[in-house]
């Protein structure tokens, strides 16, 4: 059986030859110059968007998401604590940075609903993730039959309730 196109794409990703890790560094190079959210006309792994519900339609818009790596980080307390007690280190969120890259992009774009995201580049002190976002109010959108389920307003801030595929794995 014949492979499709979109495998031959992941299989790229997934085990990069030195051309595509070179191209990988200038594009990490180009992304931490950009905005915290930057939206973006077209998706970078084209496979990965479309197994997750992207279409080259109108009212589908993407935007790759920059979220710092790492735990949490608080404040170190001044007084009155031993240093063991202080709480400082070692402090993991419940939330996975992609849940929150997801939750970022929609306080950004309030009319649109995130549908989902993927991994798209990291270096030592960043991650990006690219979202998927629908318009619920678009006509191209009610009229397909296969997405027009996102207008309904039970749907309003599934990103928020983790309905999202990263959502839900931090959902356990």
């Amino acid at each position: 059986m014949s492979k499709s196109i979109y495998s031959y794409i992941g299989d790229q990703w997934k085990s990069p030859t030195k051309e595509h890790k070179t191209l990988q560094k200038e594009r990490v190079f180009h992304y931490r110059r950009e905005d915290a959210t930057t939206r973006v006309e077209k998706p970078t792994r084209i496979d990965r968007a479309r197994a997750l519900g992207y279409k080259a339609k109108q009212g589908y818009v993407m935007a790759r998401t920059r979220i710092r790596r790492g735990g949490m980080r608080k404040h170190a307390i001044t007084s009155g604590r031993r240093a063991k007690r202080t709480g400082i280190a070692k402090i993991t969120m419940r939330k996975n940075l992609q849940m929150v890259a997801e939750e970022r992009t929609a306080k950004k774009y309030p009319n649109l609903e995130i549908l989902n995201s993927y991994w798209v580049a990291e270096d030592g002190r960043y991650k990006w993730y690219e979202i998927i976002m629908v318009d619920p109010n678009h006509p191209v959108i009610m009229a397909d039959s296969k997405i027009n389920w996102i207008c309904s307003r039970a749907q309003k801030g599934r990103v928020h309730r983790g309905l999202t595929s990263s959502g839900k794995k931090s959902r356990g």
